[in-house]
């Protein structure tokens, strides 16, 4: 077919689909750009039964001002010199093409046709840009949050559906805020200076704030109604319990329908669903809930065999199942105990872990549930034990600053060994307690090999975080002003310390740790001290050694210009080796440690001593476990230490009547003699599914014991209240922190206590979790009390407080925070008759 001349060919016009959709689009605002369609009305259409091959001479796009033409011919799969013909699906597909990029409210082609050449004519006409999202009735840091939520960003294109779908996000980001009731407008202006843009005001009126109301249910008739809204765990009706969140999320809803099904099955019901729930508003401030169920018959479990179990008998898996004939059918028991489902915990016992602690890596276990009659269940527990794996590879990744073999000898996965998920779990405690990882992070990635049913490859992609501290900084104690200054390292190498090149900015890769403190007033205090800890002494075995001292002067000198009558010094070194235990588990770990002080004091009242020179070598040794899942925010796992601390008993043998009143304080405590001990636990559990509220329940317990009783030692008693935060290090006593109760204020005399004992209960929840800063809310309950003697001393008298707090560890400086206590007993010092009451205490480098 021949056609003399140029004939303008309107391929969109052929093509009645892409007219369809034309008609489709929605209205745009006013638009400043003009889009002039010249099609001629008398030309020739195509023949639609005839295709003929043209050549691409030209393309031509009109209607275009604010976008790369030579872009959009590419993203449109048009380049001038292809062969295409013509009627065809190429047209229609370049329309397509140009439509998906969202940027145009009108496309069209056309073809201008000259012999076997064809000049295509793409008439566009571009969606007017949104050059600024604003917001009227929020607050700036919530326009903050949407806006990052929303992901709102300048440039983006102007369509109702884009604003449709913004004002919806933003109705729904309040309803979870509480305000169900939220109305969210848009206004839409043309930008004065700006042709082809807009800008977008979300007008929000959030109404009040929407609670629930009350929670009903029916066909409930083994539990009421009051005892069902227990088994929720986030959605609540609104009681007298003000702390209780009563806001509806619908999220947080099906999750609890989930546990409320859990509840039933733990009771033997195992047929017990949901049938329907309705949300309704009360009126503009309150809605409703009702949830209609159906509980079923109550089960018991009838008979229980094992099938497919060869590697153990089924004696020993019975008996770690521990799910006996005629016992309640209890769903969520059964499958903790077998370790599968919802309810697998990597760090439970169960019979799963029993596999795969033995290398069966992929070891399977399904049971199968059989209804005998309208009460009875017989259980077939199948088993597929598999091969067991063996460890292939071992890889790690991430690290930049700490040296691959520091963090191998801290693994527990090596090649050659069998699989034991155990160890895995042994290994992501361990390489939480190096401090340089991000322990939100730390998780191994498990490969079999392809080529192998038996190997298996393991990684540990590691995020490393900023682990070292330096601090400048001041706090007012004892009526004046310390300055410190201290850095601690905490990954140096000793090894690469002449080694060229090794210093960016300190040798490091080894994880040694080195802390220098130093804190003055001026003439009042000056402390110093040091610390090197290796935690593996040679590289070879996990035998750490430390090594410490220090020095400190107070004097009575509180202002410059005076000069000082009386003194207290101390200075002191110490060494200790620690060593991992591998019996009865690997996370036991002993401690020695020797050391020597000397106290010199010159009239200071504060101890038992006040003049003289006193003279302290003992030996302490700690007998420790320590299971937490991680240093910062842990949420298992738990930590006991028991220490006992010794001296010499010089007063068996030196010959001295230290009864006698007559002897000088000097001659007294030349040698200071005493037997301490210590114990500590601390426990902690994780209450909600995903683990972030954690519960925190701690004891401990300190006596200072003497070996004569006319020879009680004056130094290394304990000062039980308050913070610790004394503004500086005070050598001589241990500070016990006792929230709700000043400094010092449970110590029964003004020499300090020789015993105490304390109680933590703490709820924690975090605001962050991420390696730059690590931030959590807590509230607690403490009692704890201070004694003079080992007489006075029990564990029931204690002095009570409560109180909320909240805690921010920053990789720099360290841990900081802020707790306010209320002591709801009177004080041993000062005692008023009055309650401690009301008391703010500050947290820095130091966790209660």
């Amino acid at each position: 077919m021949n056609y003399p001349g140029k004939t303008l060919l309107t391929a969109a016009l052929l093509l009645l689909a892409s007219a369809g959709r034309l008609s489709a689009q929605e209205t745009e605002p006013a638009d400043t750009t003009e889009t002039a369609y010249t099609f001629s009305e008398d030309a020739p259409m195509l023949d639609g039964t005839e295709k003929r091959l043209y050549r691409l001479r030209d393309i031509r796009i009109h209607g275009v001002r604010y976008l790369n033409k030579e872009v959009l011919k590419s993203s449109a799969g048009l380049a001038v010199g292809d062969s295409i013909y013509l009627p065809s699906s190429f047209i229609s597909t370049a329309i397509d093409r140009l439509w998906n990029q969202r940027l145009f409210s009108d496309v069209r082609i056309g073809a201008t046709i000259d012999g076997d050449d064809a000049d295509l004519e793409i008439f566009l006409r571009e969606r007017p840009r949104v050059y600024s999202w604003n917001f009227e009735g929020v607050t700036k840091s919530k326009q903050k949050d949407l806006m990052e939520k929303l992901q709102l960003r300048r440039g983006t294109e102007y369509s109702d559906y884009v604003i449709d779908k913004n004002r919806k996000l933003i109705e729904a980001y309040w309803a979870e805020k509480g305000f169900r009731n939220a109305r969210v407008e848009a206004r839409i202006e043309n930008d004065a200076v700006r042709p082809n843009a807009v800008n977008v005001t979300f007008v929000v009126d959030r109404g009040p704030r929407v609670r629930i109301g009350r929670i009903n249910f029916t066909g409930n008739e083994q539990f009421t109604d009051k005892r069902l809204r227990r088994t929720f765990k986030k959605t609540h009706q609104k009681s007298l319990n003000f702390l209780r969140n009563t806001k509806l999320k619908e999220s947080d809803f099906e999750e609890d329908k989930d546990l409320l099904i859990d509840f039933y099955n733990s009771k033997g019901f195992r047929n017990a669903t949901v049938l329907r729930d309705s949300i309704y508003p009360i009126n503009e401030k309150r809605l409703g809930i009702d949830i209609d169920l159906s509980e079923g018959n109550k089960y018991y479990i009838r008979n229980i065999t094992w099938v497919g179990n060869s590697v153990y008998d089924t004696e020993k898996l019975q008996n770690m199942f521990g799910v006996h004939p005629g016992d309640t059918y209890d769903k969520k028991t059964m499958h903790k105990r077998l370790g599968i489902g919802r309810e697998e915990n990597p760090e439970d016992m169960s019979v799963k872990s029993l596999y795969q602690n033995e290398g069966y890596l992929m070891s399977q276990i399904d049971p199968s549930e059989i209804i005998i009659g309208a009460d009875s269940i017989n259980l077939e527990i199948k088993i597929f034990e598999g091969r067991p794996f063996t460890i292939n590879e071992v890889s790690i990744s991430g690290n930049n600053r700490i040296d691959d073999e520091i963090i191998r000898r801290e693994l527990y996965t090596r090649p050659g060994e069998l699989y034991n998920r155990a160890l895995l779990m042994q290994t992501i405690r361990t390489l939480n307690a190096m401090g340089h990882f991000n322990a939100e992070s730390i998780m191994p990635d498990i490969r079999p090999v392809p080529t192998s049913n038996e190997l298996v490859d393991i990684g540990w992609p590691l995020e490393e975080t900023a682990s070292d501290q330096f601090n400048i900084a001041g706090g007012w104690g004892s009526g004046t002003f310390v300055g410190s200054v201290g850095i601690t390292l905490n990954n140096l190498s000793l090894k690469n310390f002449f080694k060229k090149g090794a210093w960016h900015p300190y040798p490091m890769g080894q994880n040694q740790r080195l802390s220098i403190s130093a804190q003055t007033n001026g003439t009042y205090y000056k402390a110093f001290s040091f610390s090197f800890t290796d935690p593996w002494l040679g590289g070879r075995k996990p035998n750490s050694f430390m090594l410490s001292a220090h020095y400190s002067e107070q004097t009575d000198a509180y202002y410059l210009f005076q000069k000082s009558s009386e003194y207290f010094r101390t200075y002191g070194i110490a060494a200790g080796l620690g060593k991992r235990l591998t019996w009865p588990d690997p996370y036991f770990s002993l401690y020695a440690e020797a050391s020597y002080e000397r106290y010199m004091l010159k009239d200071w009242d504060y101890f038992v001593m006040k003049n003289g020179a006193a003279n302290l070598l003992s030996l302490k040794f700690v007998f420790s476990r320590n299971s937490v899942d991680q240093p910062l925010y842990p949420r298992r796992g738990s930590e006991f230490s028991a220490s006992v601390q010794l001296t010499p008993p010089y007063s068996l043998w030196d010959g001295k009547d230290y009864s006698d009143r007559t002897m000088s304080d000097n001659e007294r405590y030349k040698w200071i003699e005493f037997h301490k001990w210590q114990f500590k636990a601390r426990m902690y559990q994780a209450l909600s599914r995903n683990s972030n509220l954690v519960l925190m329940l701690s004891a401990e317990m300190g006596y200072l014991g003497n070996y004569n009783r006319h020879k009680e030692s004056p130094f290394e008693r304990f000062e039980v209240g308050g913070d610790g935060m004394s503004g500086y290090n005070i050598y001589g006593i241990d500070i016990i922190s006792m929230r709700g109760y000043e400094d010092g204020a449970l110590d029964p005399t003004s020499n300090y206590s020789r015993g105490y004992n304390k109680y933590t209960a703490e709820l924690r929840y975090p605001v962050i979790l991420k390696p730059s800063s690590t931030i959590y809310a807590l509230v607690f309950l403490e009692g704890g009390n201070a004694f003079d003697s080992w007489k006075s001393f029990s564990p029931f008298k204690i002095k009570r407080s409560a109180g909320v707090g909240v805690r921010l560890f920053l990789p720099v400086v360290g841990m900081l925070g802020i707790d306010w206590g209320y002591g709801f007993d009177h004080p041993n010092q000062g005692n008023t008759g009055r309650r401690s009451g009301s008391q703010f205490h500050f947290v820095i480098g130091q966790q209660f």
